[in-house]
Formats: structure tokens, C-alpha cells, sequence
């Protein structure tokens, strides 16, 4: 997928994320990323608007008011404290580095020794990595941008007035070669987070494309135009005749394992589908030395790839977790359950070696109530099971049945043997 960024009335990070949001891109999902990183003290909103009769996002950052400062060390120690991918974290990475680069050179000073104020690192930190993330969410590789309208006049910083654009802006723009042109009034149009995301992950060209999305990102200040960012999104081929199909992007996790019993595998399967994985399911493999395996396939968010990767690693006896980010292509609409009559198996119990193995009803519960991994409950014989007052009675039914069952044919046996 192909991102055009119009910036007709300049560019923050706020207005570029609301237009990713408009896009398509899922706000409850950025929230969930966001809210892996060590950072607290802020509130991200994102609503509907109407400005000057076009409809549109606007998300706003609210930030309880604080006085400490980072610098760009504490910004990336912060990034990386996430679990973000490896792609997003570079990106994040790369557009403050950028930032501080320029700031570095306009104050005379070494990037390393720019010091953020705390409430604008906290602000530009939200708005460029829920930015990076949207774009994920979006299936977007490739991003392009306009012109970008600089605004005139003059703006309070720091140290007193200063010119528009800002010199950290301007020395951004320089550095990328930028094409810029003039804005439509005399206000501040472009900022040094919205100018350092698109001239890192951005060309300065328009691009052929097929449309799919346009979104509408929104700005705080009210001028005499629609104070937005609009976002292109489409593919750079022509889809098929009636193709109407969403795209994104998701993440495979795989693990191959052949040396754990099949109750740790159904059971690291539950535990990953109870924790949101989109999809889990396994496949047969022969392993070396002829062994057999299988592998455990997860369907995961990106952002979302290395909590599940340590959820399998947990669960399993596997030592890796290969991940790998892949193109999705869905039909449009709401996903809906499936429903019907439950179904559920009996609890199954196998003779082995040591006595009787437990089956995976009763290993589960051990592991859901603090016992440790599954593979620990299966350790050692264990008596015919008794029912559980703590079970639903559908468990309890089919405890009673197999336990009927085991002492019947034990009865059985003894009748025989005299």
C-alpha cells in the first residue's frame, strides 16, 4: 500500500496521525501500543469533526502538566522499553534522531545534549510512534508527500519570538531538500514533529495510485480553510474488476516443537487464542532423527508480535519463535462468531509408563489457577480423577463418566482374574 500525504494547510503529528485514523487505521489499537511504553501522564483522543463543511478525525494528546526533562537518550531508552516491532521502533527511532539533529544544529550543541521539555517530548512521542503504528495498522510500505506549506509570521518559543517556519523546522526542510511553498496566512502551518515524520519517512513526490482511502486529519487551530492533513491511500496496480477486499498487514509467529505431549500443545493453543491472537493452528512436521513434530502457527497485530512470541515461548518447550510481517488481504465488513450448539470432547486419559496421565481438563485448570506450566502438572502418576466441585457441569458430567468408565474396567479385571 501506497501513503500520499496533502499537506494543502501545513502538517503536525497530531493532524498526521488523525488521518491515518480517518484512513481506516483503529484508534483502540494505537491506544494498545501505545500503552506498552513506560510513559504515563497523557490521554490520546480521537473524534469525529466537521470543519468548514468536511468531515474528518481530530485526535488530541492530553497531558497532565509536569516540568522534568528528556533528553534524546531517555527518548529512545523509552521507545525501546515498548514492544514495538523492529521496523517500528527504527522508524520512531530514526524521525527523533532527525529531530534532534536539527535542534542540535540550530542551538549549537551536540545531538545528544538537546534537551526536550517534558510536556513536548511527551506530546511527540505519542503523535510519532501512534504515527509509525497507524501506517503498520494501514498496511502502508511506502509513503510520499507533497509540497508543504510553511506559513508566515511569527511564533513564541523558548527564547521569545521567533520566525516562521521555526528554525528547527526550517533546518528539517533543508536537510531533506524539501519542496515547500507559500501557506495561506500568516500562522505557524507546519511543526518540527509533523515536519521531522514526513521528511523521514517520506519522498517528495506524487505518486500514481489507485485510491481506496482518503482521510482527513485535523489540526487545533481554527482557520478561514479546513485546517487538515488528507492522506491518498491506495495500490499502485489496478485491482481486479469488483475487487473490493481490505488490506493490511500481520504478523506469523512459528514455533516447532517435538519434544512435548499433546495436552502442552492444545493447551498453548488456548492460551494464545484466549489472549487475542487473530488465529492458531498446528501442523504435523518429521523432525531430525526422524522424530515428529509440530509447529504452532499464531496470526498476530504487529505491535502486538513479541508479547505472543513470549506467551508461545512460555508455553511451550520451544527455544524460537520465528516472525515474520505478511500482507493480508480481507473481505470488508464486521467479523462475526460463529453460533450454535457447544461442543465438547470427553476428558481423554492415557496409560502410560508411570501410571495414568492426566488429560488436558485436568492440566489446564492446575495451569489457569497458578500451578505452573501445563508440562509441570503432567509430571507423575495420578489416581483416577475425582470431580471437581470448582468445574462447570458439563466438566464435572464427563470426569464422572470416564471415572465410571476406569472403574469398570478395573471391576471387569478383578471378575476375570478369579
Amino acid at each position: 500500500m501506497i501513503a500520499y500525504f496533502d499537506c494543502f494547510s501545513g502538517a503536525s503529528g497530531d493532524m498526521l496521525l488523525g488521518a491515518l485514523v480517518d484512513a481506516g487505521a483503529s484508534a483502540e489499537e494505537l491506544r494498545a501500543a501505545l500503552a506498552t511504553l513506560p510513559l504515563d501522564g497523557y490521554a490520546l483522543r480521537a473524534e469525529r469533526v466537521v470543519r468548514r463543511g468536511v468531515a474528518g478525525t481530530q485526535v488530541t494528546v492530553d497531558i497532565a502538566p509536569q516540568h522534568a526533562h528528556r533528553r534524546l537518550a531517555d527518548v529512545l531508552d523509552l521507545v525501546r522499553g515498548g514492544r514495538l516491532t523492529d521496523r517500528q521502533r527504527e522508524r520512531v527511532e530514526a524521525v527523533f534522531r532527525r529531530l534532534a539533529e536539527a535542534e542540535a544544529h540550530v542551538h549549537g550543541a551536540l545531538p545528544d545534549e538537546v534537551a526536550f521539555h517534558e510536556v513536548g517530548a511527551v506530546d511527540a512521542i505519542v503523535d510519532v510512534v501512534g504515527a509509525v503504528v497507524a501506517l503498520d495498522l494501514l498496511g502502508v510500505s511506502v509513503c510520499a508527500c507533497s509540497a508543504l506549506p510553511t506559513g508566515g509570521g511569527w511564533v513564541q518559543g523558548a527564547h521569545g519570538l521567533l520566525p516562521i517556519p521555526g528554525p528547527a523546522t526550517l533546518e528539517l526542510l533543508r536537510r531533506a531538500s524539501a519542496p515547500t511553498c507559500p501557506g495561506p496566512g500568516a500562522a505557524e502551518l507546519l511543526t518540527p514533529t509533523g515536519a521531522a515524520l514526513l521528511t523521514t519517512l517520506c519522498t517528495f513526490s506524487a505518486p500514481e495510485l489507485y485510491l481506496q482511502r482518503v482521510g482527513y486529519g485535523f489540526g487545533q487551530r481554527e482557520l478561514d480553510w479546513p485546517n487538515a492533513v488528507r492522506v491518498w491511500i491506495g495500490e499502485a496496480s489496478a485491482p481486479a474488476a469488483g475487487d473490493d477486499l481490505e488490506r493490511d498487514a500481520i504478523a506469523v509467529l512459528e514455533a516447532t516443537v517435538d519434544d512435548a505431549p499433546g495436552e502442552v500443545v492444545g493447551y498453548a493453543v488456548e492460551r494464545l487464542r484466549a489472549a487475542g491472537a487473530l488465529d492458531v493452528y498446528t501442523h504435523a512436521v518429521q523432525m531430525k532423527k526422524q522424530r515428529p513434530g509440530v509447529v504452532v502457527t499464531a496470526l498476530v497485530t504487529l505491535h502486538e508480535s513479541e508479547r505472543f512470541a513470549r506467551l508461545l515461548l512460555a508455553e511451550t518447550t520451544s527455544l524460537g519463535v520465528r516472525v515474520a510481517e505478511v500482507a493480508r488481504l480481507k473481505l470488508p465488513g464486521r467479523r462475526r462468531g460463529a453460533r450454535g450448539p457447544g461442543v465438547r470432547g470427553l476428558p481423554r486419559r492415557r496409560r502410560g509408563p508411570r501410571g495414568a496421565a492426566p488429560g488436558r481438563l485436568r492440566c489446564g485448570p492446575a495451569r489457569a489457577r497458578g500451578r505452573g506450566p501445563v508440562r509441570g502438572a503432567r509430571r507423575g502418576p495420578v489416581a483416577i480423577p475425582r470431580c471437581p466441585p470448582s468445574l462447570p457441569p458439563d466438566y464435572r458430567c464427563a470426569l464422572r463418566c470416564a471415572r465410571a468408565a476406569a472403574l469398570g474396567q478395573a471391576r471387569h479385571r478383578r471378575r476375570r482374574g478369579r
